[in-house]
Order: C-alpha cells, then structure tokens, then sequence
C-alpha cells in the first residue's frame, strides 16, 4: 500500500524535512510538498537583501534543486488542514489527501493588538519584504536631505531588528543616503532573553554604526508618519519597519490539533495530538521539558533531520526517535561585522572581528550545500 506523506512549507523546516524524507522512507511512500513559493529562502540572510537586491539570487534554491524527481510539488496557498478527512485544503488547487502529513509553515509576523501597527509597517518574513524594505529606504532618503535626513525606525531589538538595522545602516554609508536609523524595543535592553555579554557587543556595534538605540519603553500605537509610546515622546518616521514577533500562520486557526496562538503543540518526536500529524519549525511548540524549543533556523535544521525519519518509523510501526534541541551558540550580523556567543568548541564566550563574519558566512553556507552542493555554497559565499 502507497503512503502520501505531505510536506507543508518550504523554509527550514519544510526544506530539510524534505531532504530527510527523501533519504529515509521507501518506495511504498509518495511525497507531496505544498508551499506558496516555488523556492527556499535563506531567511537568516534575508536582511542583506535590505542593503543589495542582487544579493537575493545567492539565498534563493528553487525546490527543484532541493527536491527529487520522484517528488511532486504544488505552489499554491494552505488554507486550512482538516484532520477528520485527512487533507490539506489549498486556495487555488485541489485538495491533498494524506496518510501522514508534516506542518512546517512557519510563522507570520505578531503584531499584540498594538492599534495601527500591522497597517502602518513593513515586516521581513519574506524575500519580497526584504525588497520592499530596500525600495522604502531607497525612496525616502532622495526625498530627504543632509539638513532633513529620514527616520528610519526598527520596531523589535531581537536578531531580525538587530539584523535590519545594521544592513540598513551600510546602505546609508555605501550611498551615502541621508538616513537617521532608530532602534526601538519594549524591554529593558537589546537581543532580550540573551547573555548580557553579547547584547553588550551588539549595542557597542551597533552605537558605532550610528543606531540610535531606545528601549524600556513599549510602543502605544502607530500612526502614518508617527509612532507613540508608553512613556516617551512619538517618535516621527518615514520608513517604520517592526520585528517584534511571532505567530502561526491563519491555515493552522481553527484546527483541531492543540496548539497555542496557531503554533501546534508537538512531542518531543514532533507528533502532535493526531499521530498522523507531525510538526516542526516555527509552526510548532516542540516540548522539550522546561521550555520549548526556539522559534529559531538551528532548531528547524535540528529537528528536519530526525523528523523525516521518525515519519519513516511510523510507517513502518516502528518506535520514534526522541528529539532534543543542541544549542550550539548564537550568531549576529550587524552589518559587516558579527558577534558570536557561547559556540561549542571554542574557547571563548563572545568574540566579533574576522572570526565571528566568517562563522556566520559558514553556517549559511553549510545550510545552502546541505540542500544542494558546495559548490552552489562557494558560490553564495560573498554575498553571505
């Protein structure tokens, strides 16, 4: 009997769930992969399309570089799952019937019921957010002047803000673009959650790159041209983009899985409350006993590598594997530059300069050969 296993999603998750599915189940299983882009992005590296659009061509790999001949692909749009008839309900197609069916979607940018800030922000989830982002900068500053620069506001000091700001920062230096660039987070200080080591080295990079940096102070509201705040005084912009979080996708509203804010809730094998439901990536809250895992690209790699696996196991009514996250450390671009924290193997905590920008183009670079060969990686190199 042939098995329709589906693939929903072509980040990360969905990517590397392809390659381990491919490699692990047999013959009596067909694969179907479903997403709304004929592509993987490099979402990670999507920032330096903010600085140079060329750049996106080196962290785009169309899904038939990734995915093997006996592999159908679908692009269109999920809508919803229903589980009780076992299929994935899409806007443009057919139905996709499933014996075993793995949710990757990842995630769609939160916006915590702050009044008008979905309607008056860009976000960067997407290639075509990086772009529109670019194209917003590039606009603002010929309409501005050295006397009258732009403001430039990034809503959001975790990694995606950090990331934004500094690359948004080397466009103002490389063309010479009269731009004033503020960061803004909530919380008492940037990258929250992190070793105050490394939010110290971001800050003092970013501070060097003229990044005004705000924060303990959460934003009201959003207006067209301005932004408020709790306790300061607005804060006028011409370009606002927010970073400040995650959701699930709308497919997932409404499904009888558990989940939480459209995030399914999975084992640590990444079944689901349906054992013919499989989840990973930032479309999952993957138990792994105090806390999750992160919402984060290494977990997603982690996690792709045993779930094709362990969907292979099921088929086969053999037990699965339990998966737990390895953090292996953190990584930061700010432009140019890169702070690196707490990496296995090496003796130090935090460390930037040479060191740190080649790790980070080392682990893009390792993603991308994963998915195709290193030679297509050598290729991508300089623009990582």
């Amino acid at each position: 009997m042939t098995e329709n296993v589906v693939v929903l999603g072509s980040g990360y998750a969905g990517a590397g769930a392809i390659k381990s599915l491919q490699a692990h189940l047999g013959r009596d299983a067909r694969v179907t992969w479903i997403s709304d882009t004929d592509y993987h992005l490099v979402l990670h590296e999507s920032h330096r399309v903010i600085r140079d659009p060329s750049v996106r061509s080196d962290i785009t790999i169309p899904v038939a570089d990734i995915a093997d001949p006996s592999t159908r692909f679908i692009k269109d749009t999920v809508t919803a799952l229903d589980t009780d008839e076992q299929v994935v309900e899409l806007e443009d197609s057919d139905d996709v019937e499933y014996d075993y069916v793995l949710v990757g979607l990842g995630s769609q940018t939160a916006y915590y019921g702050i009044p008008g800030l979905a309607a008056n922000s860009l976000t960067l989830k997407c290639l075509e957010d990086a772009l529109d982002i670019h194209d917003a900068i590039k606009t603002a500053s010929q309409e501005a002047t050295r006397g009258e620069p732009a403001q430039v506001v990034i809503g959001g000091a975790g990694l995606s803000g950090i990331q934004t700001a500094g690359e948004i920062a080397e466009f103002r230096d490389a063309n010479r673009a009269p731009l004033e660039i503020h960061l803004v987070e909530a919380l008492d200080e940037i990258f929250p959650g992190n070793d105050p080591e490394i939010q110290q080295a971001l800050r003092d990079l970013l501070e060097e790159a003229g990044v005004r940096i705000h924060t303990d102070d959460p934003i009201t509201e959003a207006e067209d041209g301005v932004i408020h705040f709790d306790e300061g005084d607005p804060l006028e912009y011409d370009v606002f983009v927010w970073t400040g979080g995650i959701t699930g996708r709308e497919a997932l509203d409404g499904t009888s899985l558990d989940n939480q804010h459209n995030r399914v809730t999975a084992k640590a094998n990444f079944q689901t409350t349906d054992e013919r439901v499989f989840a990973i990536g930032d479309s999952a809250v993957i138990d792994q006993g105090d806390q999750p895992a992160p919402p984060t690209a290494q977990a997603a790699w982690q996690a792709a590598e045993v779930v094709g696996e362990n969907i292979a196991r099921a088929i086969e009514n053999r037990p699965l594997k339990t998966w737990e996250y390895d953090d292996k450390g953190t990584v930061v671009s700010v432009g140019d530059k890169a702070v690196a924290h707490d990496v296995k193997l090496l003796p130090f905590d935090t460390f930037g300069g040479f060191p740190a920008k080649n790790l980070k183009k080392l682990i893009a670079a390792r993603w991308i050969a994963d998915l195709t060969s290193w030679n297509r990686a050598r290729t991508a190199w300089p623009s990582l």
